[in-house]
């Protein structure tokens, strides 16, 4: 995690397949969807910033598409499913495992809230943006989504957190946005 640098954008256009690859994975989950959306994108952009402003837009559209869309739909929830759920005992990224630091000791509660929240929204993953953010605010947050009820609504927080994650995660990487 903190060993890895990206890249400067001016190689984008260069970088082997797998160096793309390596981008989009330490930036978000890993999701084949996902990965086979953005590799396009890393021979057109020239930062850090536009590439996850293209990721956005692409996983905004993909929303918003996915309701009346069933391949879409399932491409989307393929990207969502990638993400741990809060206060996993199993989560394969390094990066996802220092944001969720400060959910610690809540193991518990959290599988309840999951468990609630993945009820109430079939086939979506809660993702919401927690680095620094203490787990009371995160929990708040959770149950009041879940108390909001609103599908589509969902979708649409669940990319934008995507993002705002990469966003933070590039910043760490040292990556410059503009």
């Amino acid at each position: 995690m903190a060993d890895y640098e990206l890249p400067a954008p001016s190689a984008f256009a260069s970088i082997t397949t797998e160096e793309r690859l390596t981008i989009i994975r330490h930036l978000f989950e890993r999701s084949r969807a996902l990965e086979s959306l953005l590799m396009p994108a890393l021979s057109c952009v020239t930062s850090y910033g536009e590439l996850i402003s293209h990721s956005r837009e692409l996983l905004l559209n993909l929303a918003s598409e996915s309701q009346n869309d069933p391949t879409k739909r399932e491409v989307l929830l393929d990207i969502l499913a990638a993400h741990p759920r809060l206060g996993a005992r199993k989560i394969d990224s390094a990066h996802s495992v220092a944001e969720q630091a400060s959910l610690q000791g809540e193991a518990e509660a959290l599988a309840a809230l999951n468990k609630e929240y993945e009820q109430k929204f079939p086939d979506l993953r809660y993702v919401v943006f927690v680095n620094g953010r203490p787990r009371d605010v995160i929990m708040a947050n959770m149950r009041a989504r879940i108390v909001r009820g609103d599908y589509e609504l969902e979708k649409i927080e669940a990319a934008n957190a995507m993002c705002d994650i990469a966003l933070d995660r590039a910043k760490k990487l040292g990556a410059k946005l503009e």
